[in-house]
């Protein structure tokens, strides 16, 4: 998250709705480390937070000290502190804290693993108007996690953020809908992942690919499949590389000459190329090499030069430490 998003994140969910509990004092000096925070100087603001977090218990320095450490702001990211401080920012009834305090006890960060605890923070979240919570306690439901298991119940809590825009819950849904392995469901979950791709989700774009590729909920079609596989990968999410220079690859080839189709051998290289240089030790990275010695021995050699400038250019644009989580 990018501090000027994260910024507009605290304001707009957490400081208008607690603002008439918060001295009028604090608020001036919650500004101007707001400013610093803003600019950049991550160390002055981070004194501010603090001494207005511990000295003054002030519920939005609070819950800006556990940003600071979950998304490690001029600091070492260390999600454990910054489940503590979500803690007590928890207490204040923030809902964005309670709901990330029920992270923290569904993934065991600060304390041993409770679902349980994970479902009454992601209720009182929810109960506060942070709609995204539903879901989160839907999935609850569905695993039978700290709460009777009960799929129709976490479905139905989890639409509930979906049809609010919530496009993670909306990937949360179509997954949901996959686990029956049924047509109608496949459906279903085709619905979802066309919904959240029309957010901008590269991860519904990619699943979308697989489920056109696989013919899931939908008529088979590499083609279509390729081109939602092209976009995902075009916005730097590391799945789509390989798959997309697997399809370029495997395009019909000219029937005159049995030679591929240049700007498509072209394409298989420079997503292959992603692929190599994104993938870590695992089946896709070697995959990915051992297609990228068959594609680079039928390669003109004076192609290598530009679509090496390309790949450059990509991969420029979509650091690592930009690049969409892969869950």
């Amino acid at each position: 998250m990018s501090v000027t998003r994260a910024i507009l994140f605290i304001i707009l969910v957490t400081f208008f709705t607690f603002a008439n509990n918060v001295r009028a004092n604090d608020s001036r000096e919650i500004r101007n480390a707001e400013k610093l925070l803003a600019m950049g100087d991550y160390d002055n603001a981070f004194e501010k937070y603090q001494r207005l977090a511990q000295e003054k218990s002030n519920p939005l320095a609070k819950l800006t000290m556990a940003m600071f450490y979950d998304y490690g702001w001029g600091r070492v990211q260390d999600r454990k502190k910054a489940c503590l401080w979500y803690e007590q920012a928890a207490k204040h009834e923030l809902p964005v804290a309670a709901d990330a305090l029920g992270t923290c006890f569904e993934n065991g960060v600060h304390q041993k693993t409770d679902y349980s605890q994970a479902a009454i923070w992601y209720q009182k979240a929810a109960d506060l108007g942070y709609h995204l919570s539903f879901c989160h306690l839907g999935a609850l439901y569905v695993k039978g996690h700290g709460v009777a298991q009960n799929f129709e119940k976490g479905t139905s809590l989890c639409k509930k953020s979906a049809e609010q825009g919530s496009v993670p819950a909306m990937l949360q849904l179509g997954q949901f809908s996959l686990l029956k392995n049924k047509d109608s469901a496949n459906k279903i979950a085709l619905d979802w992942y066309a919904k959240a791709a029309s957010y901008h989700s590269v991860k519904a774009q990619y699943q979308l690919g697989v489920m056109l590729r696989d013919g899931i909920g939908i008529a088979a079609n590499s083609q279509i499949a390729r081109e939602w596989f092209e976009l995902s990968a075009a916005q730097g999410y590391v799945p789509a590389y390989y798959q997309t220079a697997l399809l370029y690859y495997h395009s019909p080839k000219n029937p005159d000459n049995g030679m591929w189709n240049e700007r498509e051998l072209a394409k298989a290289f420079l997503w292959l190329s992603a692929s190599i240089q994104r993938f870590k030790n695992n089946d896709e990275l070697e995959k990915s090499k051992q297609m990228f010695v068959e594609v680079n021995s039928v390669m003109p050699a004076t192609w290598t030069e530009a679509l090496n400038k390309k790949l450059h250019v990509h991969l420029n644009k979509y650091p690592l430490s930009k690049l969409p989580v892969v869950k």
